[in-house]
């Protein structure tokens, strides 16, 4: 079983940036998609970002233009930098990687997923 490793949530300020890091340990020749999701209570959970391992990525309409998914091979890690945050940004976010292609917003389509990390964003 592989678990995933997020690190970098926390409170925020309305308008402030926030980087979040996931960290998928050993060889990750496997992973063909890494996705990024958020959930907040009494909520489903909501597609954010992905990126394949092609490079190729994808955002949810609500996001664009201020968050950015990232990955650097050689670290194993994925980086999901979000700019000009809002309160309605405020969730548990998770990182998950699929092993096949399918479509990245679904939960159902990842395998493997990290133990989530907490964004409060105040106005």
């Amino acid at each position: 079983q592989v678990q995933l490793v997020e690190s970098g949530g926390g409170p925020v300020q309305a308008g402030g940036p926030l980087k979040l890091s996931c960290v998928a340990p050993g060889a990750t020749s496997w992973i063909y998609c890494t996705g990024c999701f958020r959930q907040v209570p009494g909520k489903q959970r909501e597609g954010v970002a992905s990126i394949s391992n092609a490079y190729s990525t994808s955002y949810v309409n609500s996001v664009k233009g201020r968050f950015t998914i990232s990955q650097d091979k050689s670290k194993n890690t994925v980086y999901l930098q979000m700019n000009n945050l809002k309160p309605e940004d405020t969730a548990m976010y998770y990182c998950a990687a699929s092993t096949r292609a399918g479509v990245w917003r679904l939960a159902a389509n990842y395998n493997y997923w990290g133990q989530g990390t907490q964004v409060t964003v105040s106005s």
